[in-house]
């Protein structure tokens, strides 16, 4: 199975099952000399422990306790591949038995059947997929884990990455600039939405969502400052292209947008173009690529990337993840002889994603601009007087 890696020069390699023995990752390419402790990772993994977002997520208890195995010594980066593992201490297989010949609505056992099924139908993938879980959300455990080293790369750099929840079930918070968003708001409710009222009415649907066996889907709304001007390539390496590959690897996410997003079309080029502004003492100098990278904008309907390139304002994108499909309404399926059933799926599953995923969102959106950063100051940055 190819594809379980990501990056370029900051390059991460993810591994391990949700029902195995562990759950890893291998970062490659970090620099040397940044400080990094388990508990940098133990705080991001922490907030996408099953629990955080109270009685709406999976009741499966993990500890997530990291261990570096590799490439730290004395709380400092070696510059050599970092090794860490996460132990899976309750992991259920047996859970899924009576699922293992159904085809599970929303899930992808048809598909990874049609990719990878054997012969031999009564010891099929999709027994080994309900056991093992590869493409299970807690593969993401590993990729934050990994993101908290990039995160460290970033903070050195002053670069930050927030996300929060913009809307669950279709009920909307406040958007930036909007009267009653408060960003601070997201540590005073469990499921990190920047508005009490709107947290209050998301609350009360997942209760109503819950009690009939059914889940809600999100929206994820994240922001990335402190980037220069300059990171992406024009062509097929879109810092956005970038962005929105990472973010849509995350096994539920079904769309992403940047800036205005879609309401762009329904926009004229007068109202969406953002309009350079020139800084106080700006030096008009076809030579002075330090001073051009310091131009901002009067609005950032782009989301703080033109053509593919950053350009020095604020990145913003917002991605939209599915309910999770596994529920324990009743439902209409086939078994793998065609046979039509009705099926309830019964276990430890959240009834939305948020605020799980955020972590794994900011974890993502880390690793690319990690990734592009040490591209950057290898090859580009050299024009450009930065501490890049």
């Amino acid at each position: 199975m190819p594809g379980n890696s990501f990056g370029t020069v900051f390059k991460v390699t993810t591994f391990g099952e949700s029902h195995g023995k562990a759950m890893g990752c291998v970062v490659d390419g970090c620099p040397a000399g940044l400080s990094l402790c388990t508990e940098d990772i133990a705080g991001e993994l922490k907030r996408r422990r099953p629990g955080t977002g109270e009685l709406f997520s999976s009741s499966r208890s993990e500890e997530d306790v990291p261990e570096i195995l590799s490439g730290v010594f004395e709380g400092k980066t070696l510059g050599t591949p970092i090794a860490i593992i996460i132990n899976n201490i309750d992991q259920k297989p047996g859970d899924y038995d009576e699922l293992k010949y159904l085809y599970r609505p929303g899930h992808a056992d048809w598909t990874w059947e049609a990719k990878y099924g054997f012969p031999d139908w009564k010891e099929g993938i999709l027994s080994a997929i309900a056991r093992t879980g590869r493409s299970s959300g807690r593969e993401t455990a590993a990729r934050v884990a990994a993101g908290a080293v990039a995160k460290t790369f970033l903070t050195a750099h002053g670069i930050t990455i927030k996300s929060w929840t913009a809307a669950v079930a279709g009920i909307e918070a406040p958007q930036p600039g909007e009267a009653g968003f408060n960003l601070e708001e997201t540590k005073n409710n469990p499921l990190c939405v920047p508005c009490k009222k709107t947290a209050e009415q998301i609350n009360a649907k997942l209760e109503e969502l819950k009690a009939a066996g059914d889940s809600a889907g999100c929206l994820v709304a994240c922001r990335i400052n402190g980037l220069p001007a300059g990171l992406g390539e024009p062509v097929f390496d879109k810092l956005d292209a970038l962005l929105s590959h990472a973010i849509l690897s995350i096994g539920a996410c079904k769309g992403i947008e940047f800036g205005t997003g879609f309401t762009v079309a329904a926009l004229t080029g007068l109202s969406n173009n953002d309009v350079p502004a020139l800084p106080p003492n700006y030096a008009m100098s076809t030579q002075n690529n330090a001073a051009k990278a310091s131009a901002t904008f009067k609005s950032n309907n782009s989301g703080g990337i033109l053509g593919g390139i950053s350009n020095g304002m604020e990145v913003f994108f917002r991605a939209a993840f599915k309910p999770p499909p596994s529920i324990a309404a009743e439902q209409s399926t086939i078994d793998r002889s065609g046979n039509p059933v009705r099926m309830a799926i019964h276990g430890r599953h959240d009834i939305c994603l948020a605020p799980r995923v955020l972590p794994v969102v900011e974890a993502m959106a880390a690793l690319v601009i990690a990734d592009l950063l040490l591209q950057f100051r290898q090859n580009i940055g050299k024009h450009f007087q930065t501490s890049f």
